[in-house]
């Protein structure tokens, strides 16, 4: 994959999508129209109090430019509204046959964020769009992973998220070429960018910006009175940075004079003079952070690694816990039975499983691991999927078997982190030196996803001692 990658960092006409430059990134003209003025030109409005600024971290490559209180806001204060005609969506009528429409059908729900992209090229390569004040305030850089050189995506060590990101190239350089020949023959008049050559750095540079920035918020009406899951750009929103903890939120609200749709955001707390505005961009894990927004948040409680349900993975991590079982490679046919019910066996079945994030343990390989370690069918029978699969049910199997399910979790975190080829101590020194943004993303994603493994496995030690104290005291 390092040709993949490296070969969506040139210049091209229309972007110039390397995440090298991110330093302080640059917007794609030099000097863009006031994005506030043409909000409010716009009809939409802006709190006086809200202003936009460089946002500095202890980092040096800062937070980029985003939005602040010049002074305190009260809470429940409208921050920004947007009429219906300022969002940037992609939208097809019915029937509708265009060459931009023809591209989009080829490209897969997963990678949405091209779609609307697609509309953002357009808007972008046609002179005096409506949208171009906007756009030309986007940076022309991007530090998703895509655009990081081949030595750095090697650097992530994390083979679920490596394999997201050369799908994600991949994905970039076929339909690259599906767009050249979809194109060759289009007249002038047709083309939807204005004849401008198009490759897979302004492509990589849209599916960027969009994943980036666009919120999924309700479309047009159906008939049965419920929304479409409208993908959207928004103008000035887009400039909140993340928090979990948020102090300003998004609504959707109709006109009272008519049926058109505002998108507002409103204070949620409280903002002081001087403070960010900032909204949650949802409960996510690094994997996504990075993949789509080019950041890693510190210590993220959503985050957490990926496992493949495999009985051979659970067998070496049976016999690494000395936990003795052969049900994981020869289940007997009522566990299969159980198996199928948590859809980790029969057709289809959902063999991704997590550990880490909020509930430490996906509650699905917790029921497979009680059940497999356990061979009284009855006591098994005798207990509901729900309990069974729960985080906080206290050994509903019985303290002996818990504490083999813990055990064999903590062996499989071990084996997780001996697959990746450096260790912390390793790692953090590299941050002391000078690097590239891109080496020190890597590095820092690393090392997330280690610590998150070792605080796994230190909380499942600590829930292995508590269940040997109870059986201690139990036997007394």
């Amino acid at each position: 994959m390092k040709l993949m990658a490296s070969s969506l960092i040139h210049v091209r006409p229309l972007a110039s999508a390397a995440a090298s430059a991110f330093l302080r990134p640059s917007r794609l003209v030099p000097q863009p129209p006031d994005l506030l003025k043409w909000v409010r030109r716009e009809g939409g409005f802006v709190h006086q109090s809200v202003k936009i600024a460089f946002l500095e971290e202890e980092k040096p490559n800062g937070l980029g430019l985003g939005l602040i209180a010049s002074d305190d806001i009260p809470k429940g204060s409208d921050l920004i509204v947007l009429p219906e005609h300022i969002p940037l969506r992609f939208e097809a009528k019915d029937g509708e046959s265009s060459a931009l429409t023809h591209l989009a059908r080829h490209v897969p729900e997963e990678l949405w964020a091209m779609k609307l992209g697609l509309r953002l090229l357009q808007e972008r390569a046609k002179k005096g769009s409506f949208w171009w004040p906007y756009i030309s305030n986007l940076p022309e850089t991007s530090s998703v992973p895509i655009f990081f050189p081949g030595e750095d995506i090697k650097n992530l060590q994390y083979a679920p998220l490596l394999q997201q990101v050369n799908k994600r190239c991949r994905f970039l350089l076929e339909f690259d070429k599906l767009v050249r020949d979809a194109l060759e023959n289009v007249k002038l008049d047709d083309h939807p960018f204005g004849g401008q050559e198009i490759d897979a750095s302004a492509l990589g540079w849209a599916m960027s910006a969009v994943s980036s920035r666009a919120f999924r918020l309700y479309g047009s009406k159906r008939p049965d009175g419920t929304h479409d899951d409208a993908p959207m750009l928004l103008p000035l929103i887009d400039m909140c940075n993340h928090s979990f903890k948020a102090n300003a939120k998004i609504v959707q609200e109709k006109e009272a004079s008519n049926e058109n749709m505002l998108v507002k955001v409103i204070a949620g707390t409280q903002i002081k003079q001087n403070e960010p505005l900032e909204l949650n961009y949802g409960c996510l894990n690094n994997d996504l952070f990075l993949l789509d927004y080019g950041f890693v948040i510190p210590s993220n409680p959503y985050d957490c690694i990926e496992l493949k349900y495999d009985p051979e993975l659970l067998d070496a991590a049976s016999m690494a816990a000395v936990v003795s079982s052969t049900n994981f490679s020869s289940p007997a046919p009522w566990q299969q039975q159980v198996l199928r019910q948590l859809n980790l066996d029969g057709e289809n079945p959902d063999l991704k499983v997590r550990i880490g994030g909020s509930e430490l343990a996906e509650d699905r390989l917790l029921g497979a691991l009680r059940v497999l370690l356990c061979n009284d069918r009855e006591a098994v029978e005798a207990v509901d999927m729900k309990t069974l699969k729960s985080v906080t049910a206290e050994a509903p199997l019985g303290i002996s078997n818990e504490a083999a399910v813990f055990r064999t979790i903590i062996a499989l975190c071990v084996i997780a982190l001996q697959h990746f080829p450096t260790k912390i101590m390793e790692d953090e020194p590299l941050l002391e030196q000078t690097v590239s943004l891109t080496t020190e993303l890597a590095v820092r994603y690393r090392i997330q996803k280690k610590s998150l493994i070792i605080d796994a496995m230190r909380n499942f030690t600590n829930k292995v001692r508590q269940l040997s104290s109870q059986e201690t005291v139990a036997s007394q």
